[in-house]
């Protein structure tokens, strides 16, 4: 799954820049998520890191965007031409 920001964010700034495929921009009113460049930090991370470092935890899972972790990987090999080890 993509992950989304919902409407408790706070704009604190701190998601985008910890985000390895750069799917996070701000948006009109909060800070968003490309959910074609989302892979949860898979080929990158353990763990999604917007969500380790967001202080209000307003980042889950996107229940409209259902992936598996299969179709992340291939998401990930896409958006940077590597292959997983």
């Amino acid at each position: 799954m993509a992950l989304i920001i919902t409407d408790e964010c706070i704009n604190c700034d701190v998601c985008e820049p910890e985000c390895p495929n750069e799917a996070i921009s701000q948006g009109d009113e909060i800070y968003e998520i490309d959910p074609n460049k989302c892979t949860e930090c898979i080929g990158h991370y353990d763990t999604p890191q917007c969500v380790e470092v967001c202080p209000v935890d307003c980042i889950p899972k996107d229940p409209a965007r259902q992936e598996s972790e299969e179709q992340l990987w291939v998401k990930y090999e896409q958006l940077t031409g590597n292959k997983r080890s």
